[in-house]
């Protein structure tokens, strides 16, 4: 038989990281949500900020941190 060295989730990062990140992902998505409070049809920029918050809030862990990745390793 093989042996497999399978990495648990458990070993990726901390909890306090973890959290960290949670937090500030969070802030990016309620701000996006915030910022519609700005929308009328005469100004498209707080629409604009709340897209790019939004994309950025779910963009940066999955690119950027590589947490989007790790379901493959199994």
């Amino acid at each position: 038989m093989s042996s497999n060295t399978t990495k648990t989730p458990q070993n990726e990062n901390s909890l306090a990281s973890s959290i960290a990140i949670f937090v500030l992902m969070m802030v990016l998505f309620l701000a996006s949500l915030y910022s519609l409070n700005f929308l009328t049809l005469g100004n498209p920029w707080p629409m604009a900020a709340c897209l790019g918050l939004f994309a950025l809030s779910f963009w940066i862990p999955q690119t950027i941190l590589g947490r989007s990745d790790s379901a493959g390793e199994v």
